[in-house]
Order: C-alpha cells, then sequence, then structure tokens
C-alpha cells in the first residue's frame, strides 16, 4: 500500500471514527491524521492499521481502537508544554500521539520486548521528546516526577497513589478504572490535598499487573 493510500486511510479513520463520533479537539485530530499508525503495528497486522478496534501487538498486549486513542488524549486537555507519564507503552502509538501534543513524555512498560521495539519506532520516527522505560508502571516514574499529566493504558482497580503523588496540583490523571472485565474511562483532577473524579465512558482494557494492580497469577 503507498503512502498516499495511508494517507488516505487516517484522513477517513480521523472523520469516521473519531470527528463522527464527537472529538473535537483540533489539535488531537492533527495528530491522529499525521502520525502513521501503521508503523507501530506487527506483520501481518498493518494492513488492518486504521479499522475501528484494537489489535495484537505480542505479549498478550493491544493497540488500542483509534477512537479511545484520541478520547483519552482528548480528556487530558493538553496545551503543549505539558511532561506527561504514560503508563504502558505497548506499541508506542499513544506515546506518539502524545509526543506531537506535549512537550516530553515519559512512558513505562513492563515488557521488555515491547518497549525495545516501541523505542526504536519511536526513535526513526525523530520522537526525541519520549523517554521509554521498563518497569512496573504501577509505581510511576518517580525519577520524573511531577507531572502535569498521567495516562493509564491498562485496567487498573483503583487509583495507585504513586500516580497522585507524582501529578501536579490541578494535574489530570486519566485512567480506565475497574475490574479485569469491564472498567469505566475515569478522569482524576488533584486539586491540592483532594481530588475530583469524572466519569467518561465504559471500556475494556488489558489488565494493569504490577505492585497496585493485579498479580501475574490473576
Amino acid at each position: 500500500m503507498s503512502e498516499r493510500d495511508r494517507e488516505r486511510e487516517r484522513k477517513q479513520m480521523v472523520e469516521h471514527q473519531l470527528r463522527n463520533r464527537g472529538i473535537r479537539d483540533p489539535r488531537v485530530l492533527a495528530a491522529m491524521e499525521k502520525v502513521p499508525r501503521h508503523r507501530f503495528i506487527p506483520h501481518p497486522d498493518e494492513s488492518a492499521a486504521y479499522g475501528d478496534y484494537p489489535l495484537p501487538i505480542g505479549s498478550g498486549q493491544t493497540i488500542s481502537q483509534p477512537y479511545m486513542v484520541a478520547l483519552m488524549t482528548e480528556c487530558l486537555r493538553l496545551a503543549g508544554d505539558e511532561a506527561v507519564l504514560e503508563i504502558g507503552t505497548g506499541s508506542g502509538y499513544q506515546a506518539a500521539i502524545l509526543a506531537a501534543l506535549a512537550r516530553e513524555i515519559y512512558t513505562v512498560e513492563r515488557f521488555a520486548e515491547l518497549a525495545d521495539r516501541a523505542r526504536a519506532v519511536l526513535g526513526e520516527m525523530g520522537y526525541d521528546n519520549v523517554e521509554v522505560i521498563v518497569g512496573d508502571g504501577s509505581e510511576g516514574y518517580p525519577e520524573a516526577a511531577p507531572y502535569d499529566r498521567i495516562m493509564v493504558t491498562a485496567a487498573a482497580p483503583e487509583i495507585a497513589q504513586p500516580w497522585l503523588d507524582q501529578l501536579k496540583d490541578g494535574g489530570r490523571l486519566v485512567l480506565p478504572l475497574g475490574d479485569r472485565w469491564g472498567q469505566t474511562l475515569t478522569v482524576v483532577t488533584r486539586r491540592g490535598g483532594k481530588t475530583e473524579q469524572e466519569s467518561v465512558c465504559g471500556c475494556v482494557f488489558v489488565p494493569l499487573v504490577g505492585k497496585h494492580g493485579w498479580g501475574e497469577e490473576h
């Protein structure tokens, strides 16, 4: 498939899957139209890269449906100068979208093979404001804290205290919160010593495994 065909698919994805379903942030729409999603999907699923569904990327993980990527990104309300922590690098696609919209991105992945692949693709594409870290994302990444925004791309059973500790006052945390089989996309805003929660919609993500998530055996 030619690059022109890919561009056409991205434009159709943005128009039909995103704009028609309520995504309004022009910066988010522009980033989704620009970033080549197919580069982040292992062969042979590349041909389905712009479909309205998640896809497997190995290690039991998935690349999220384009609409969910856009919705979660829009919920962060990025202006361009933020430091963002992403929990769950996966393919690296969400990190690329964030990198186009914020100042610096730190993204944590527990599977080294996924982290290595995402780091390589992001590097090849020239994203020099993304740092990929292998580790337990449920504990955040205190080395670069505090963050203006935090995004969690795996199903969390609770709002982990390390995330709140690493979030700036006035910062926003977006995560799928619930059990292993179904979650609610939730926006948490930190104001002083208190937090405010807003429910956005139902969703289903792969489970967060780690100290503040689920254990490997469950």
